[in-house]
């Protein structure tokens, strides 16, 4: 049976725009936006998008975003969305879910392409029984087992980023460690989701493929965050291997182009749902055409 998906935005938030383009210099890049989206901080909007799948009853969740630990200071520096009841809360999954009428309680699996916090910080979320602490928290998912590179668990523990504050240990604690099912390499999870290794941004980082009714759906990692970053060189500054970021990148929009695949792209603030086309007059560029699931 193929998987039914479903888009959820789970959150908007900002980043550094020179540390999004990496090498690419600020003349450039800031002809890409229209006037005043990059604000005086020199942030960028982005999104923390994720899929809801479902077939036979079964829930898998593709990736969860920031969720709610981070401090008051953390919330300013990215800009993080609010929930629009105020009171200080961030919007999170659970706001995304409510609105797709699921619960957190019905998700069998989680799988993240990678473990930096903007992914899968709400993996765990604060205790509503137990305070405010976000070093004491909670499964946001209790039932669901966490999907994961081995490669990308090991590097996540071991602290092996170019970002020391990234991989934190209150959404990667002992509680998460028993629910993962660690893989090695390019593996089909579920019938008809099978995930691949894409290294650059990290090492063990991976693309989730998804069997659906009008074709295969892809879920990027941030190879490619955005459509912004559908270009040759716009590695981050904050990979691991920005010339593997650059080579992974353009076989996966190779692929995407030859077989035909929807893309969702992981941190796309406007519409994230693209197929792939080959520009004729420029080898090795394409172009994203937005599409539906």
């Amino acid at each position: 049976m193929p998987w039914s998906p479903t888009l959820l935005r789970t959150g908007s938030f900002r980043l550094d725009a020179g540390c999004m383009f990496g090498l690419i210099p600020r003349v450039v890049w800031m002809k890409w936006f229209p006037p005043g989206v990059i604000d005086d901080a020199n942030r960028m909007p982005l999104q923390t998008n994720s899929l809801l799948l479902e077939s036979n009853n079964k829930l898998v969740l593709v990736e969860v975003g920031i969720g709610d630990k981070m401090s008051p200071k953390e919330h300013q520096m990215y800009a993080q969305e609010m929930t629009p009841s105020g009171g200080g809360k961030p919007r999170t999954i659970l706001d995304a879910l409510q609105e797709v009428n699921a619960r957190p309680e019905d998700i069998s699996a989680v799988i993240c392409t990678h473990l930096h916090f903007d992914h899968a910080g709400a993996l765990t979320r604060l205790d509503p029984s137990g305070g405010n602490d976000p070093e004491r928290p909670i499964l946001t998912f209790p039932n669901a087992e966490i999907i994961s590179q081995k490669q990308e668990w090991d590097d996540a523990i071991a602290g092996r980023s170019t970002m020391n504050k990234t991989y934190l240990p209150n959404h990667l604690n002992p509680e998460v460690r028993e629910r993962l099912r660690l893989i090695n390499g390019k593996t089909e999870v579920f019938p008809g989701i099978t995930v691949t290794i894409v290294p650059g941004h990290t090492w063990g980082q991976q693309v989730i493929k998804i069997d659906t009714a009008r074709g295969p759906v892809v879920f990027c990692n941030d190879a490619m965050p955005t459509a912004l970053h559908c270009r040759p060189t716009t590695n981050l500054a904050y990979d691991v291997e920005p010339y593997t970021s650059m080579i992974e990148r353009a076989k996966l929009l190779e692929r995407a182009a030859a077989e035909n695949w929807t893309l969702v792209l992981d941190h796309e603030p406007n519409h994230p749902v693209f197929k792939v086309e080959r520009e004729a007059d420029k080898p090795g560029n394409f172009h994203l055409a937005p599409t539906q699931l």
